[in-house]
């Protein structure tokens, strides 16, 4: 190696090494960091949504329950029937009959899905309310009857699954 092209670099290394670090700031404890802490204000109180919100939400929630009660119904002859036509070919008099049930069962699961949606829906509607000032409270709610509509359909969903693995696919 050249020592002629390392002499500028080493120049420049050694020229930052002889400044000083006036310009850096020091790491001693601050003024402000020994001031006392200020509490922190407490979170607002719950607002009770309004009687129409809470009957609104009851009623879908019943509505989401009826649609269960409808699918647990129906569910026995369905299942029945999905057993009776494992293993048939598609198109057989097992496979459509089977076929027949679970489309009775999907009917009748209705109820709780379309509940599913509305809650989302009002879910949605009052969350924007809610952020934009112009409602406040009531999510909570909302969302513990979403939670609830949600593991009814979710369950229903499985079980349709588990009923449709059965049967030979077209």
């Amino acid at each position: 190696m050249n020592p002629r092209r390392l002499l500028p670099y080493l120049a420049l290394f050694l020229s930052g090494c002889a400044s000083t670090f006036q310009g850096y700031p020091s790491l001693a404890k601050r003024a402000i960091e020994d001031a006392p802490v200020a509490e922190a204000a407490p979170p607002p109180s719950p607002v009770a949504p309004e009687p129409e919100l809470v009957r609104n939400v009851d009623r879908l929630t019943a509505q989401a329950q009826a649609g269960s009660a409808a699918f647990d119904k129906a569910w026995p002859s369905a299942d029945k029937a999905a057993r009776a036509a494992a293993g048939s070919a598609v198109s057989s008099e097992a496979w459509v009959a089977a076929q027949t049930e679970l489309s009775a069962l999907e009917s009748a699961r209705n109820d709780s899905v379309s509940a599913l949606a509305s809650l989302d829906m009002l879910y949605v509607e009052r969350s924007n309310a809610v952020s934009e000032g112009k409602a406040s409270g009531g999510v909570d709610v909302i969302d513990a009857a979403r939670g609830s509509a949600l593991a009814i359909v979710d369950s229903q969903n499985d079980r349709l699954d588990s009923l449709k693995g059965r049967l030979a696919q077209p």
